[in-house]
């Protein structure tokens, strides 16, 4: 293990979530419980097996550790552990906090060109990296996002990066959209009171076609329809947000024309592949953070994200660190 004093931590919408309504699913909060768990931070102390880091390295958290080597950690898919340890997940504790303790091997060092936010920032990417991992995103694909939250405008930046020949992105809010035209999106299409069928249709006008590859990510019963009927056949719809446990859907449809339905959890070995990315600068993750609050101000920072208020907002937790 290591021991890290904090810098930079990300406020999720599961984080509010928790502090608003105490549980998603079955994670219910029953005792105190620390948030966070999109963090980077500073090496203070190592324990005595620990040989790749030392105290003074820059790193970047992975929150989730299995706590045992079951057949998923053995087959590469860790994140479907059963026993997982992770972040802000009860009843585990997070990492907003001035110290935090955590396993050396979820730890990653930071090159010098990656500032703590962009190590920060790794966890929803992550979710990007592992959604178009998922999806199949290849070169030259055609790519529908549905939502222009932080985990759509990931998945804009990371789908450009592995080549979609065109992304186009819906959303209710303008502004957000406007951020995922800034982060690499080619077409937006702002939703009121379409049907799901007229969303479906305005994707495949913008786009010249039908989109090969969906990734939802609201988890909103009329958006998962959306992707339904407006990803082509034989095409992939990867299913990112979460929303109520039972949802209606045109499965039928779905299974005539051969689309397939993919669920993601999280993510599994994308730390190394997003700090290369970062340090190579193929991607630009800095225009997600819009706001940045000190730790003392985090009540005002948790309002912030419920009010819907920017993209991310920023925790700085070291209060001797001046960096902007």
């Amino acid at each position: 293990e290591v021991l890290l004093r904090m810098h930079s931590v990300g406020i999720c919408g599961s984080d509010v979530h928790y502090w608003q309504h105490g549980r998603i699913g079955d994670f219910v909060v029953k005792d105190p419980m620390v948030l966070g768990h999109e963090a980077s931070g500073t090496v203070v102390k190592v324990g005595s097996g620990v040989t790749h880091l030392k105290p003074g390295d820059r790193v970047a958290i992975e929150p989730g550790v299995p706590r045992e080597m079951d057949e998923f950690c053995k087959t590469g898919r860790y994140n479907l552990s059963p026993t997982i340890f992770f972040c802000a997940t009860p009843p585990d504790d997070g990492n907003l906090c001035r110290y935090y303790k955590h396993s050396a091997s979820y730890c990653y060092k930071l090159p010098d060109n990656v500032t703590f936010e962009e190590g920060a920032l790794i966890e929803p990417l992550s979710v990007g990296i592992h959604a178009c991992k998922r999806a199949g995103v290849t070169l030259g694909r055609k790519v529908f996002v549905s939502g222009s939250g932080p985990i759509g405008l990931v998945n804009v930046i990371v789908a450009k990066m592995m080549g979609a020949a065109a992304v186009v992105v819906t959303d209710l809010s303008a502004s957000r959209l406007q951020k995922a035209k800034e982060v690499g999106a080619d077409f937006t299409i702002q939703v009121k009171n379409e049907t799901p069928q007229e969303v479906a249709s305005k994707v495949e006008g913008v786009l010249g076609c039908m989109p090969d590859i969906t990734i939802e990510c609201t988890g909103v019963q009329a958006c998962i329809q959306a992707g339904i009927y407006a990803t082509r056949s034989g095409g992939t719809l990867v299913l990112v947000g979460l929303g109520p446990e039972m949802v209606t859907v045109p499965i039928v449809n779905a299974a005539m024309r051969e689309v397939d339905i993919r669920g993601i959890f999280r993510y599994c070995n994308t730390w190394p592949v997003a700090i290369a990315l970062l340090a190579s600068k193929r991607i630009n993750v800095k225009p997600l953070v819009t706001h940045r609050f000190p730790l003392e101000k985090a009540l005002e920072a948790f309002e912030t994200t419920k009010r819907g208020e920017g993209v991310k907002v920023m925790l700085k937790c070291d209060p001797t660190d001046q960096s902007p």
